[in-house]
């Protein structure tokens, strides 16, 4: 992409980006004008771009003639402008207002109450009122977000204003009615904390809104819009949970002007997975905006795939300084769990921003997985040192307590990160995997609820609901969070291991071994000093309730299976009475400790390829097609194979093995596993008593 761009061009999205800083801040949206001036700053130089340019580096300076002036800072529609300037003084009085956080009085000066808030007159109690108070209920009202019930002529509701300012005290008001809801809630998780409190204003603005439109829409001016008011109408629109309205009007504003970086956002939250984003795709503007639009998705929804970093690698010749690019490709790293990449590129960020806090709570996590608790300290103290009263800079602290086994020093800044911000994703997410540390499943089951209320996407919120049930012994609650966490990662080979382990509990065992089929397909190989069982909640590996997958590398040496899911599809396969195939898979579980797979084994697998039903059913050849598949791809053929070492799920298949061997009278073969147990050192007793029975036996024969 970069090589589609030359000097023209360059200087267009220079001014576009200097166009979206600027009137986000006059609009006091400060995280979309912190946003496009950080991307502005990040923008490479126009001399690197053109090709024309050939100055000596050893020639004097001349003095740079002054750009012209930005194209794009002028309002285009003349009664706009007029309107814009004859409300300037109101319009700085009515920022400074918000600036000090007085948002209804902020909004007072375009739009005067029509009534007091405050009563002038006592009225009395006795006195009874001719007209009703509550008003009569219609459809009207429940169409308010969105619906058009009425179809009588649409009346602007709003006096003459420009769009500038009808935007800023509309989101005055929305802001008000923000601050209202949160002095309005309970303390975090406390008794009365239902989660249920609304924003009394969005139910009048979405109405009036709605009007609004309907009024510009009847006079022909549908067209004119500037792409503000269309993305607070959308947010009303989310926050009143009539989600594909609020898309409509999200779409519309990006389209009206595309480089507000917060409708982006908002429609990013609209989307639930990959599916909703390819449906959207032609819906959208094609510009540069769209491009790191579909980045910023594709790391939303983990799609850490080739296409994700070459895009991400397009973006960052145009902007190679962009801070929120190497954020996207460290947390593209962290979600393919390549831990020691995503590590190194927050520590280069927070080199080179060390007062940057954004995304530092992921960067916390990746410490916390990795055991890495100095770093974390470090990370810790630059977070307080920079504003101890962001929710990132709790969650930071609030993971090195957890780190440190301090859980409830942990939930107190959790909470104190949701005090602050009670939509913080990570804060939520963490103090569920704390309350599970502290025994508290059902506070840890609410910390997840409101995990998904917030973000869809989050896979960890979800299996973390999947754990806590099956600690509560409800299975079926169980298999349903699994499923959703697996249908948001299908290649993590835990969430198959969870669903199989759900499976195996409910007695539903075929579907159980395809599930941990499915696990080894993903690429489940083994992960050194991992979680032991599925869904269990070890003391001392806290990270396997935290990051449910944290395993090896993609770049491991050579892949092998997990031996642990092999021996659980042997078991079940001996569950259903088909010890052959049972057999077939305790020998590649045995096979892991080397890494190394039996010839002949190959060979078979090689022959019957083309005759083996997908379950193997019968035969072997569905174990060996598995072990071929998993073993043959991503590896090349000069690689040693590296195996686990002798574990106790290796040994347990060998004392199948030997068992299994002496029952079909291969005394030999018996003889040899038993011996193998009594140098592993584990099942020693079992071992000595089955060389015995293999002694019996050969003296019984007369061998």
């Amino acid at each position: 992409m970069a090589a589609n761009f030359n000097s023209d061009s360059l200087r267009e999205l220079r001014y576009r980006l200097e166009d979206a800083a600027i009137k986000c801040s006059e609009r006091c949206l400060y995280q979309s004008a912190k946003w496009a001036a950080e991307m502005l700053d990040s923008l490479v130089a126009i001399e690197d771009i053109d090709d024309g340019a050939d100055t000596d580096p050893d020639s004097p300076m001349e003095i740079t003639p002054p750009s012209p002036p930005n194209p794009f800072l002028q309002t285009q529609d003349p009664e706009e402008a007029a309107l814009e300037a004859r409300e300037a003084n109101k319009y700085i009085l009515a920022k400074s207002y918000f600036d000090t956080r007085e948002y209804d009085r902020c909004s007072a000066v375009f739009l005067p109450p029509s009534t007091s808030a405050i009563p002038l007159a006592p009225i009395s109690a006795n006195k009874k009122s001719k007209a009703p108070v509550t008003p009569q209920k219609s459809k009207r009202k429940s169409a308010s977000f969105g619906g058009s019930a009425s179809h009588a002529t649409p009346q602007n509701p709003f006096p003459r204003l420009s769009q500038k300012s009808l935007f800023l005290a509309l989101y005055a008001k929305y802001l008000a009615g923000e601050k209202r809801k949160d002095e309005e809630t309970e303390m975090v998780l406390g008794p009365a904390d239902g989660g249920m409190t609304v924003n009394r204003e969005l139910s009048g603005l979405a109405q009036r809104l709605e009007s609004w439109f309907s009024d510009r829409k009847a006079r022909g001016l549908e067209g004119q819009g500037q792409g503000w008011l269309e993305y607070l109408y959308g947010v009303i629109l989310l926050k009143g949970k009539n989600e594909e309205e609020a898309k409509t009007w999200l779409i519309r504003s990006v389209h009206l002007y595309p480089f507000h970086w917060g409708a982006w956002q908002e429609l990013n939250d609209l989307l639930a997975n990959t599916e909703d984003l390819k449906r959207i795709a032609d819906q959208l503007p094609q510009n540069i905006m769209t491009l790191i639009f579909h980045l910023y998705c594709s790391q939303e929804l983990y799609q850490a795939t080739e296409d994700t970093h070459h895009m991400l690698t397009e973006l960052e010749n145009i902007f190679p300084n962009s801070a929120f690019l190497k954020t996207q490709r460290a947390l593209l790293f962290y979600h393919s769990k390549d831990f020691e990449e995503a590590s190194d590129l927050f520590s280069q960020l927070l080199i080179t921003n060390p007062h940057r806090l954004d995304s530092l709570d992921h960067y916390s996590n990746i410490l916390y997985v990795m055991g890495a608790r100095p770093q974390l300290a470090f990370v810790a103290q630059i977070a307080t040192a920079t504003d101890k009263f962001r929710p990132e800079t709790c969650c930071v602290v609030g993971n090195y307590y957890s780190l440190k086994s301090e859980h409830e020093k942990a939930v107190m800044y959790f909470r104190r990160a949701l005090t602050l911000d009670r939509n913080f994703l990570s804060a939520w997410t963490l103090m569920g995997h704390e309350y599970i540390e502290m025994k508290n499943t059902h506070a840890a089951i609410e910390s997840y609820r409101r995990a998904v209320d917030v973000n869809r996407k989050d896979y960890r919120a979800w299996y973390g609901l999947g754990q806590a049930y099956e600690v509560l012994d409800m299975a079926f609650y169980a298999l349903f969070y699994y499923h959703r966490a697996a249908a948001l990662r299908p290649y993590d080979p835990k969430m198959w291991q969870a669903v199989g382990s759900c499976y195996a509990k409910m007695g539903r065992t075929e579907q159980s071994i395809r599930a941990l089929k499915r696990a080894l397909v993903a690429g489940s190989y083994y992960e050194a000093g991992g979680a032991g069982g599925v869904g269990s909640f070890n003391s001392a590996g806290t990270a396997s309730s935290r990051h449910p997958s944290h395993g090896g590398n993609a770049s491991s040496a050579k892949r092998i299976l997990d031996p642990d899911t092999l021996h659980q599809i042997a078991t079940l396969y001996e569950r259903l009475g088909d010890e052959e195939e049972a057999a077939a898979y305790m020998e590649l579980t045995l096979q892991q400790e080397t890494g190394q797979v039996d010839p002949d084994d190959e060979a078979a697998d090689d022959d019957n390829d083309d005759d083996a039903d997908g379950d193997g059913g019968g035969s072997r050849a569905g174990a060996r097609r598995v072990s071929s598949f998993t073993q043959r791809s991503g590896d090349d053929a000069d690689e040693e194979p590296t195996g686990t070492g002798v574990t106790a799920t290796t040994s347990k298949a060998r004392l199948w093995l030997a068992r299994y061997a002496l029952k079909h009278g291969e005394l030999d073969r018996a003889d040899l596993l038993a011996g193998e147990l009594c140098q592993d050192g584990i099942e020693i007793e079992e071992a000595k008593a089955l060389m015995r029975d293999v002694r019996a036996r050969r003296e019984g024969d007369g061998i």
